[in-house]
């Protein structure tokens, strides 16, 4: 699956590198905008929810909305 996110918080490259290296740790790909605010995610449903990427995405210090 194929989704967009907004993300609250980003201001620097090491906010984008943090949040993408935290999502590849899950097997997600990710292609993370600092500047934009925003992610586009590709996972696999039968291996991980949404709801368990954002989670990931909180733990390290940013707001999904």
């Amino acid at each position: 699956m194929k989704m967009n996110l907004k993300i609250k918080g980003m201001h620097c490259k090491s906010c984008k590198m943090l949040i993408e290296d935290a999502l590849d740790d899950l097997g997600v790909k990710s292609n993370v905008d600092n500047e934009k605010g925003t992610a586009v995610i590709e996972f696999d449903e039968s291996k991980i929810t949404l709801e368990e990427i954002e989670k990931v995405i909180v733990k390290e210090g940013y707001q999904v909305e």
